[in-house]
């Protein structure tokens, strides 16, 4: 199992930027791919981005394409998620999970804090 830990998150103005972490610890980060969600309140957990173990495939949900960008540097065991032009509904709870390799579906049910993202008109 690869344990995962979100940081970054913050209170940023609409237009703004953010660079969400995940720093993963225990077997090996590169054999994995790694995916973001969201879970914005009364609302059910949503894809956001993903990014195969090579680097070089990234899938993005309509919402965040454009304006986020997913990356990993697997020498440092840690994927990013740089969000620019945030807006108001980008506001949610973050989380990072390894994700299966076709279509980026989490590989297990189980999730950790997050980091919190609140965007402020």
């Amino acid at each position: 199992q690869v344990q995962l830990v979100e940081s970054g998150g913050g209170l940023v103005q609409a237009g703004g930027s953010l660079r969400l972490s995940c720093a993963a610890s225990g077997r090996t980060f590169s054999n994995y791919a790694v995916g973001w969600f969201r879970q914005a309140p009364g609302k059910e957990r949503e894809f956001v981005a993903g990014i195969r173990w090579s680097g070089l495939s990234v899938s993005y949900a309509d919402s965040a394409k454009g304006r986020f960008t997913i990356s990993r540097d697997n020498a440092k065991n840690t994927a990013y998620l740089q969000m620019n032009s945030l807006k108001p509904e980008d506001t949610a709870v973050y989380y990072c999970n390894t994700v299966r390799y076709d279509d980026y579906r989490p590989l297990k049910d189980s999730w950790g804090q997050g980091t919190q993202v609140t965007v402020s008109s």
